[in-house]
């Protein structure tokens, strides 16, 4: 059975509990607060979450109390595309499973296929194996899981991995929670060809793209968080590199934000300390001026950038 821990609210034989207490004592009210404030939107997947957490939080008072109660199937997918919060997600998940004792530590091991499969006949198991030892007692979270069957290479030994993850799964599901992610469709179709995954998987969790005004809000807390601000004129122009940006190649939501917030920074230092006669104040540190924007590729070369005023 699981390791469920007695919450410190707990009486003998009580009859009567108190769902606050309970989901303090086992720090789900904390967590789940910590995951609104990282996260920006993502409203579908915060609410499954929350259920997922509600269920967990309930199953452990019924086992506390002796109700008849099979263990939960705890293993999960989540699927969307880079940079909508999945790896957020999964480390705020496993807190949740450890405060509620439905795992024994509150790690999350993120490999990809590099880590799983070997790269020649006798190779995949034991590194399999070793990550799997790793991984015991919490979550094993698999990016762009798909990448582990291959079946039009005759010579690829990423089907003995999963052969492997699908036995602990089922065994050993009581001391393991898996969550594999990757771009949904992709995921679909690795489904549709390895059943016993989805056989396996109780939870599939879907996280949508940001929205422009999302992307926005992300980027200032950002900024925020690193002593910066937009000016008006910035943040206008700003908000049409994101509109930009989104249409292009390679785009990855909060993850391709955060490198256009780097650049920024970059490009903001870089003209200040091109003229190092002048005298700078705060405003000048932490003010982002539209040509640190303007000056991004995305805008044509930076073409627009030399017309910008600061």
């Amino acid at each position: 059975m699981l390791d469920v821990p007695r919450a410190t609210t707990s009486e003998p034989n009580e009859t009567h509990f108190d769902l606050r207490k309970e989901a303090e004592a086992a720090g789900i009210t904390d967590t789940l607060q910590q995951l609104e404030r990282e996260l920006i939107g993502l409203k579908p997947v915060k609410s499954r979450v929350r259920q997922i957490a509600s269920l967990l939080l309930i199953e452990r008072i019924r086992q506390r109390v002796g109700l008849a109660s099979a263990p939960p199937t705890l293993h999960m997918s989540f699927t969307g595309n880079p940079g909508t919060g999945k790896t957020t997600v999964a480390l705020r998940m496993a807190k949740i499973l450890h405060g509620l004792g439905f795992v024994r530590r509150g790690q999350v091991i993120s490999v990809t296929r590099d880590d799983l499969v070997g790269q020649y006949i006798g190779h995949t198991a034991p590194k399999t194996k070793e990550i799997l030892k790793k991984a015991m007692g919490g979550v094993l979270f698999i990016d762009e899981a798909y990448y582990l069957h291959r079946p039009d290479n005759e010579r690829d030994y990423g089907q003995e991995a999963i052969e492997i993850l699908l036995q602990v799964m089922e065994n050993q599901r009581e001391d393991l929670v898996v969550i594999l992610a990757g771009y949904g469709e992709r995921m679909t179709s690795f489904f549709a060809s390895n059943p016993g995954f989805r056989s396996r998987i109780a939870h599939h969790i879907e996280f949508p793209d940001y929205a422009e005004a999302e992307l926005l809000v992300i980027a200032e807390l950002m900024l925020k968080e690193r002593g910066y601000r937009f000016s008006a004129a910035a943040r206008e122009a700003f908000e049409r590199y994101i509109a930009l940006r989104r249409t292009q190649p390679f785009f990855s939501n909060a993850r391709s934000i955060r490198n256009a917030v780097d650049r920024i920074r970059l490009r903001q230092a870089d003209r200040l300390v091109s003229d190092l006669d002048r005298m700078l104040d705060v405003a000048d540190l932490e003010t982002i001026d539209p040509i640190d924007v303007l000056a991004s590729r995305v805008f044509s070369g930076g073409a627009d950038a030399r017309s910008a005023k600061p």
